[in-house]
Order: structure tokens, then C-alpha cells, then sequence
């Protein structure tokens, strides 16, 4: 077994070599790779892992049937374990659905191009009932009007407050899930009680930690999809399909709110999809102008880049006193 964390110099090309071979992309974010070598080391199998995602698993078609799919998983899942992940999820065609069921991954939603597995049996029931838990219970009636916001808060500006204060107009009871994306500037929980805070006055939001089961529109995994822009695109549509056909109906969601995106061309993209992907479904996509601050609009990146350059007064400007006070105490 060939490990590496991750791969470097002529094993790392041997591993894109092999993995373009099997119509697959290395994954930049990569942070392990187990790889298993027939007698004239060539890869004949890989897999790799970041974070607790398991990725780019793949086996020579000459050597299907020898069970290597099972030795390479089974070697990511000891390197995950070791690690303290337990929770693990993949993503991958759904050709491969019976492969990995047999490996005791559990589907959560499949789309014609993408496949979402866990290895925790119940693991998404779990995530909507602890929603429901602290749902307040005429949020439940359909009577009531129950919208949703899906944002990253890297950090929690006064934008993102700006949205959730015209959201709360335009309905009874307003759900806000804070990504829990890896690769931001920010960690996850950290981000998730920056909004807790900078919303607890507001008594008819209710914040949570979206887990695995949103992604960000600037962080698709797109490795087992070929062609760049249809990767894009068939994992746009799929977190837009999910969130509508699974985690909408329970909780009664029936308006998704965004802000407009003038900068970032993907998150701008995700947003068009948006519009015309939720209302097929019966929920209502309401765009709101972004808060400006001067001439320019107020955006989590204008913090972050004022921060990196040590421009504290110019980033408590664009904060609710809240973030301020729990950036200011993390540092």
C-alpha cells in the first residue's frame, strides 16, 4: 500500500495519471491518498480523503472483482478513525451505488449525475429531527409562512443581518443554516455562533449547522465529474433538488431568501439556479438588494481582506458589535 498525506513529486503524477484514466480529477484540497501497486508498482486502485470526505476512489477495470475497493476504503476508514471523523460521507455517480452499500455506506440523495452517501444509517433523519426539536410548533403549521437562509457568514456582517431582517418581514418564522464548509477563513463553529449571537434578539430565527447536507455553491465536489462546467452545474442542480424534495417538505420551508451577488460570479450562478430550480418545487425564491456601506456593498471578503491587512477599524465597520466582540476574543 502506497500512502501519502498527500501524495508528492512522481507518485502524486502517477496518482492524476491514474485517476484521469478512470475519468476522474484530482482534488486539490486532498489530504490523504492510499494507493494499492501491482507487481510493477503501477496503481491499480486509489482513494483519498479530506476532511471526512471520502474521494477519488477508483480501481483498474482489469482488476474488478479482487476486492480492492474494499482494501483501499476499508485503509481510509482506519486513517478517518485515527483522526477522531466518524461521520463519513462521499459523493459519487450513481452507477457505483451498490459498490459502496456493500462497503456500509448509506444513500441520502441521488440525482441522474450525483450520488450522496454516509456511513451512519439514519444519519439525515437524525439532522432534520434535531431541527424539528427546536422548531418552535406553530412553525410547523402550514398555516404559517416558514422561509430559509443558506449562507456561509465568513464572518457574520452586517449584511448578512440586513437579509435576515427583510427575510423576518416576509415571514412567520425564519430558518438559517451557517455552511459547514472546510476551506474557509473562519472555521464552521465558529461561524455558526457568530450568527447565533448577532441574531439572538431576534426570537422567530432559528439558527443551525448545516452538516454535510448543504454545500456551498464555491465548494462543489466535482472530482468524479469530468468536464468542469457540467460538474458545476450537475452539483448546483443537486444541492438546489435536495434541499427541495428532502429538506424543505419537513420543515415547511416555502421561501428561500438570497442576497443579490454583484461580485462573486459562481455564487451569482448558483443564485440564477436557484430561481428557476426551488420554484418547480412550490418554494418561492425572493432576491434582496445588498446592504451598501458608501459605494460599495458589504460583503464577508471585504472584512476578511481588511483583517489580513491589519485593518481592524475599517472591519468593525462592516460588523454587528456582536462578531466584533467574538472575533476580537478569539484572537
Amino acid at each position: 500500500m502506497l500512502e501519502g498525506r498527500p501524495l508528492q513529486g512522481r507518485a502524486l503524477e502517477e496518482l492524476i495519471k491514474f485517476l484521469a484514466s478512470q475519468d476522474l480529477n484530482y482534488d486539490e484540497g486532498i489530504e490523504y491518498s492510499a494507493c494499492i501497486l501491482d507487481d510493477d508498482y503501477k496503481i491499480i486502485a486509489a482513494g483519498s480523503v479530506e476532511e471526512n470526505v471520502l474521494k477519488c476512489i477508483a480501481v483498474d477495470p482489469h482488476h474488478l472483482g479482487e476486492g480492492l475497493s474494499g482494501s483501499v476504503v476499508s485503509q481510509l476508514i482506519q486513517y478517518e478513525f485515527e483522526h477522531g471523523r466518524s461521520r463519513l460521507v462521499l459523493y459519487t455517480k450513481p452507477k457505483n451505488e451498490e459498490l459502496f452499500k456493500s462497503l456500509g455506506f448509506y444513500t441520502v440523495f441521488q440525482t441522474k449525475s450525483v450520488l450522496f452517501m454516509e456511513n451512519e444509517k439514519q444519519g439525515f433523519e437524525k439532522f432534520i429531527q434535531a431541527i424539528q426539536e427546536i422548531t418552535p410548533i406553530d412553525a410547523k403549521d402550514y398555516g404559517r409562512i416558514v422561509g430559509a437562509i443558506v449562507a456561509n457568514c465568513n464572518p457574520f456582517t452586517l449584511g448578512h443581518r440586513y437579509l435576515i431582517e427583510e427575510a423576518l418581514k416576509q415571514c412567520d418564522y425564519l430558518h438559517v443554516f451557517v455552511l459547514s464548509d472546510k476551506r474557509t477563513f473562519y472555521g464552521a463553529e465558529d461561524r455558526y455562533q457568530m450568527v447565533l449571537k448577532g441574531t439572538e434578539d431576534l426570537n422567530r430565527v432559528i439558527v443551525h449547522q448545516a452538516s454535510d447536507y448543504m454545500v456551498s455553491a464555491a465548494t462543489f465536489p466535482t472530482y468524479y465529474l469530468k468536464e468542469k462546467t457540467f460538474a458545476n452545474k450537475a452539483n448546483c442542480e443537486f444541492d438546489l433538488e435536495m434541499f427541495a424534495e428532502i429538506i424543505a417538505p419537513p420543515l415547511k420551508i416555502t421561501r428561500r431568501f438570497v442576497g443579490t451577488e454583484p461580485i462573486c460570479r459562481v455564487t451569482g450562478s448558483y443564485n440564477t439556479a436557484m430561481k428557476q430550480i426551488l420554484p418547480e418545487y412550490g418554494i418561492e425564491v425572493i432576491e434582496i438588494e445588498r446592504k451598501i456601506q458608501g459605494e460599495e456593498v458589504i460583503s464577508a471578503s471585504r472584512v476578511r481582506e481588511a483583517v489580513k491587512k491589519g485593518g481592524f477599524q475599517d472591519a468593525e465597520r462592516l460588523v454587528p458589535e456582536t462578531t466584533w466582540n467574538y472575533l476580537t476574543q478569539k484572537t
